[in-house]
């Protein structure tokens, strides 16, 4: 099978270059159009297409241009090892004249894997998105209290300790044990005594992280003014939109661990 094929060696083409041979130049049927997409491709994608000096200008697109089109004239198969990563399937045509030669053969076979990994993560993501529409529309998965569930610490972030004694009574129902703090919400009830359980395990954990981070005094100053701000109605609006943006990417991320991606 081709995807149990090794690594192709490089002993073939060092012996090429010691013996002076070039490697085959591109066909004269592959299109200009066609050519140029390609290299337009590699020329977008992070790969460097060059190897320059720290100092040295970066390379404009018509550089760029110029230099990939010469390797791919002159070395099409290094062209290919190196740049094989922003290749489309769409661009192998321009190695159809190079489909004898095994490393060719392995490098297309990776940009075709590479093609099929993400079609299929594109098939998931559309998926998720869908359900993501049902479960909005349905309003409960979505709903303060499912994600305050799902995630208490986020939504006492963001929601929570903004909440007014008001909002607190209709969230709990009940008299509040301590102002403007979840923690007294509901305490009788088993399930948000477990919520509050986790929401403390979960700072706990924040808390170890920013510990590690101690001696970054701008972040020290950004959490005491954090707690020191009371946001207007139109910031707390902005901060359940965040939140709530923030839960729904979860879901697309396959992050929500009680809901069965299946």
């Amino acid at each position: 099978m081709m995807d149990r094929m090794p690594e192709p060696s490089h002993a073939a083409g060092l012996a090429q270059k010691e013996s002076g041979a070039q490697e085959p130049v591109g066909p004269p049927e592959v299109g200009e159009q066609a050519l140029l997409a390609m290299l337009m491709a590699v020329a977008d994608s992070p790969l460097p297409v060059r190897s320059q000096q720290k100092d040295e200008p970066d390379l404009t697109a018509e550089e760029k241009l110029a230099i990939l089109r010469a390797l791919y004239r002159d070395k099409p198969v290094v062209f290919l090892e190196r740049f094989r990563r922003a290749l489309r399937v769409e661009h192998l045509g321009c190695f159809a004249h190079l489909a004898a030669r095994y490393e060719v053969r392995f490098y297309c076979d990776e940009v075709h894997r590479a093609a099929r990994g993400k079609a299929g993560h594109t098939r998931v993501r559309n998926k998720r998105y869908a359900a993501l529409q049902q479960l909005i529309k349905g309003g409960e998965y979505f709903s303060d209290e499912q994600m305050r569930a799902r995630e208490p610490l986020l939504y006492e972030q963001y929601i929570g300790q903004y909440l007014s004694d008001e909002e607190l009574l209709a969230l709990g129902n009940q008299p509040l044990a301590s102002p403007c703090s979840l923690s007294g919400v509901l305490l009788d009830s088993y399930q948000e005594q477990m919520l509050q359980l986790r929401l403390h395990i979960q700072q706990e954990q924040e808390d170890a992280c920013m510990e590690e981070e101690e001696d970054d005094d701008e972040g020290q100053y950004s959490s005491s003014a954090s707690d020191a701000w009371v946001p207007d109605t139109e910031e707390k609006a902005f901060l359940r939109e965040e939140f709530t943006s923030r839960m729904h990417q979860r879901f697309l991320d396959g992050k929500d661990g009680d809901f069965d991606y299946r």
